[in-house]
């Protein structure tokens, strides 16, 4: 256990925590770094190796009259807590805090937020470092399909994608959706975001390629810097393009010949959909230098 420090400000305006971990390892400031419809997340810092975290807080007695969403965000830290990949985010530690009715989880901090923001950022960016991200991004859903049991996302998307930008590292984050299914991998809820959602999905039957949709769906947003669908102003209208199979507009615009029939490939019947490993021996890839190297 770390030894105990002062978390007042000190003589040269030091921050204070506003709150520290049971054990004094983690301190959490006041400024948000994200904030969603079920949790808050901060900067934190971890004292005992002198790292940025992230602190994730979750008001549970606003889900007094939501058992399910209660379970749904406790079995999220579950499955972090057992996922150990570098193109995951990886989950510290974990506790409920009784007084303040608050479900407290530290996971590691990726230094330029998410995938959405930080391509917005930055808008001109090469092909070749668009498949070092989706490449990135396959290796974390390969490890998570092949995990057993077989772990599948359900909402992926840009948002839920996090960057270290000086490294060129994506991660996938935000597993508050995903489903462990067993050995017929088949699961049966309708969860996610509409415009990334697999046709299969809506009609409760599906498999862990419905992450594969939604990765070409992060790809077809990571090129044209549209969010699919766009062009409707309404989830049923989302859902009747998507269940009829009708492709978003922004398809359109993406130029580029090759990326064009990859994304395709990722969007296809479930029966001709290619895993998560198909899709990184894809020649797509061919001539990147891997990850490792770098």
């Amino acid at each position: 256990m770390p030894s105990e420090v002062d978390n007042a400000p000190d003589d040269n305006g030091g921050e204070p925590f506003v709150e520290v971990d049971p054990s004094g390892r983690y301190g959490r400031y006041a400024d948000l770094l994200g904030a969603g419809s079920v949790k808050k997340v901060y900067r934190a810092f971890d004292q005992e190796e002198g790292i940025e975290v992230a602190w994730y807080q979750v008001k549970l007695r606003n889900f007094c009259g939501n058992p399910a969403m209660v379970e749904r965000i406790y079995s999220e830290v579950q499955l972090l807590r057992d996922l150990k990949d570098k193109n995951i985010i990886t989950l510290y530690s974990f506790w409920n805090d009784e007084v303040r009715e608050t479900l407290n989880f530290i996971t590691e901090v990726c230094t330029s937020g998410n995938l959405r923001e930080y391509r917005k950022k930055h808008k001109h960016v090469s092909i070749k470092a668009l498949k070092k991200w989706s490449r990135q991004i396959l290796k974390g859903l390969e490890y998570l399909h092949t995990h057993e049991p077989c772990i599948i996302h359900r909402d992926l998307n840009c948002s839920n994608l996090f960057v270290n930008g000086n490294i060129g590292q994506v991660k996938i984050g935000d597993l508050g959706l995903a489903a462990c299914v067993g050995k017929n991998h088949i699961a049966r809820s309708v969860l996610g975001t509409p415009e990334f959602m697999a046709p299969e999905l809506y009609e409760e039957d599906y498999t862990e390629l419905v992450d594969i949709y939604s990765f070409g769906m992060c790809l077809l947003e990571m090129v044209t810097l549209e969010i699919p669908y766009s062009e409707c102003d309404t989830v049923p209208k989302i859902y009747k393009k998507v269940t009829s199979g009708i492709r978003p507009l922004s398809l359109n615009k993406v130029k580029n010949d090759e990326v064009k029939a990859f994304i395709e490939k990722c969007l296809g019947q479930p029966r001709d959909r290619p895993s998560a490993t198909e899709l990184l021996n894809d020649a797509f890839f061919l001539g990147l230098e891997d990850d490792d190297e770098n």
